[in-house]
Formats: structure tokens, sequence, C-alpha cells
């Protein structure tokens, strides 16, 4: 599932790809085969991540959507002709693509624009040239900046609907932590699924209470060596894929027995493609990610804030610490599910998607009537 591909340029130059779905296009359409940007080939030579190489798509085992069709039809009705249609903009997570909204792509495609983007040195975004010279190591605000820039490309005009996942959430809320008045003009609701504000220093990810502090110390300089050697450990990872799958697995889903193993090996894959020397240079910055009170720019927006029960990396707490500084947002907790909720529980987010759209649109449409 590709779009039509675009390239935004970030402060420090790096390209990051994004695509554009428009209204209207059926779904299954292609744009130009969902090409590379340029210096978007390979994470070897600084010009792009591994797993993108050729434009290719990791989305074959997958279905085209899931519980799709009610959604859609829904959403149809509920915009009308006379509602202001939202361009809806995806953020992924760490070590994930574009693609892991695979579902919600589906869903939302042809009724209302999106816009699907790679994060820096991921999917098919170049790697960042700050981190490849190391004179600009990563941060969340990094992030929020880059977001920005792609904003400013893919959707000039217009009311805005964001919509951020683990990572993806705190970018958004890095956007509004460095641009209120652009928060404040143009964005007309928000999702942040699976996502924090902060605290991820205290996050046990299930492990015992007396390995949680050691981890947390040991984590950050044992993933900076591993990146230094990342040749032997992309061996590795390969060599030990069955042990890595179960892993990954054990921290994506909340009930992982459950799940398609189609959708699984696919969340597989799009983490393996993930060079472990990019894995090594964004861990540090969720140590010190703290945006609560930038949380507060979306308080007068429609939210929703959505969060797995079961998530190991970005605990339901967390959510419900976010819900708390947004009053009026729709907050809910999927029974059973974990951190990639909307890979997990498809149908669920994509309606709650839809909801927050419906309401997004209505209140672009009251502010531009106001304005009359």
């Amino acid at each position: 599932m590709r779009g039509t591909p675009g390239a935004a340029v970030a402060e420090d130059g790096t390209e990051l790809y994004y695509e554009v779905d428009e209204p209207g296009e059926l779904p299954g359409a292609t744009g130009n085969g969902g090409k590379p940007a340029k210096n978007a080939k390979n994470a070897k030579n600084g010009k792009g991540a591994k797993g993108a190489k050729n434009g290719k798509d990791d989305t074959r085992a997958v279905p085209a959507g899931a519980g799709t069709q009610g959604v859609r039809k829904r959403l149809l009705t509920a915009l009308g002709r006379r509602a202001v249609a939202p361009t809806v903009v995806f953020s992924h997570g760490y070590c994930l693509t574009q693609d892991s909204w695979h579902f919600q792509r589906a869903a939302l495609r042809g009724i209302v624009r999106t816009v699907h983007w790679d994060q820096r040195s991921h999917g098919r975004s170049a790697r960042g040239h700050g981190q490849i010279d190391g004179t600009d190591p990563v941060t969340i605000d990094l992030l929020g900046r880059d977001l920005k820039a792609v904003l400013d490309t893919a959707v000039p005009e217009g009311p805005i609907v964001l919509v951020g996942h683990s990572m993806g959430g705190m970018t958004v809320m890095a956007l509004a932590d460095q641009f209120p008045e652009f928060v404040a003009e143009r964005v007309a609701g928000v999702a942040l699924i699976g996502t924090s504000a902060g605290r991820l220093s205290e996050v046990s990810y299930g492990l015992p209470s007396m390995g949680v502090k050691a981890f947390h110390a040991l984590a950050p300089g044992l993933l900076k060596a591993l990146g230094s050697q990342s040749d032997i450990v992309e061996r590795g990872r390969r060599a030990t894929a069955d042990l890595f799958a179960g892993l990954i697995k054990r921290y994506s889903f909340g009930t992982p027995e459950q799940v398609d193993p189609g959708v699984a090996r696919f969340a597989e894959r799009l983490i393996e493609a993930t060079p472990i020397d990019v894995v090594a240079e964004f861990y540090p910055a969720f140590a010190v990610h703290d945006k609560t009170d930038a949380v507060v720019s979306y308080d007068t927006k429609p939210a929703l804030v959505l969060a797995g029960e079961r998530d190991l990396i970005t605990p339901a707490d967390h959510s419900r610490t976010i819900a708390e500084l947004l009053p009026h947002a729709e907050h809910l907790e999927v029974p059973g599910a974990g951190h990639l909720v909307m890979l997990e529980r498809p149908e669920l987010v994509n309606d709650q998607l839809v909801s927050l759209v419906e309401r997004a649109s209505a209140a672009a449409r009251g502010s531009r009537s106001a304005r009359a």
C-alpha cells in the first residue's frame, strides 16, 4: 500500500520521506510505486535506513484492511459535502515505519487526505545528517521540528489531525512545545496512542523490580557499544531470529497467541529492519523526554488518548496521565492489548480514529463559520 511520495528537508538537511493519499483515490492506488526519496537507499552509506532498499513494500503478508468497510461508510456519511475535512497526519513509533499504520491507512484511504511519513533514520527517510557526523544527538525536540518540516511541505494549508504512536506521540507533543501558535491555528484534532509524556526512566518493561534500575543504567552504554559493532550485531540478529521474534511478540502484543501470524511477522520485519546503530542513537532521548506541559496545548482540541492495557513499553498509566491533562479527550484502555495496539486491535482503533476525524471536522467547520 503506497501513495504519492514526497520529501521534506529537515533543519540539518536530512530528507524526510512521506506519502500522501488523496481523497477520491481508489484503495490500492500506488502513486509512483512508493519509490524512495533521493538519498534514502541504505544505512551503510549514511543515506537511508535498512529495509527500504529499492522502495520494496513490506506489507505483502498483511491483508489490505481489517474491518474497514463499516468505518469507511460511516465516515463518508458523516463528512458529507459540507464538511471541512482535515488532513490526517500519522507519526510512527521507535523502530517502526509509516507502514505500522497499515490498517488505519486502509480505513481512511480515499475518504480523507492522509500523510504518512518515516521519522529520520527509519524506513525510507535518510539517516539523520547530524547523527552521521556526530554533531547533533537525537532529541524528541528535534523530531518535533522534523514533523513541522513535513507539515510545512505536505500540508501547507487547511486543518490537520495529528496521530502519533509511541515515539510518534512524543513527536506530536514536541511540535506543540515548540510551535504553540501553529498548533492553535492549524491543528483540529489529535490522537495520542500508546505513548507517554515523560517518566520513561521508571518503566519496568515487565522486569523484576531488582533488575529495573540495572537495566536503565546499563542499556544506553550497551546499545552504544552494539551500535559501534553494527556489522557483527546484525549478523547475530539474523542468527538468533527465532529468539528475537519471541521478544518482539512479547513486547508488541498483549495477547500474542491470538495475533494473526502474518501481522506478527509484519511487525517483526518492521523492527528487524531498524539498524542497531539507529536503535542506539535514539534510545537516550527517551530517558530525558518530558512534555507534560506541552500536552496542555491540545486541551481545547478534539482528542483521543488510547493505550493497550498490557502495554509494557509505554504503560497504560502513562496514557491516563495524558488524559488527565486533556479533560475533553476520549480516553480508552484496550483490554488485553499491547504496545502495537493499532495492529493488534485494528477495528477498534479505526473506529476511534473515525470518531476523532468526525469531531475534528465538525470543530473545523465551526471555526470557519465563526471566522466568517
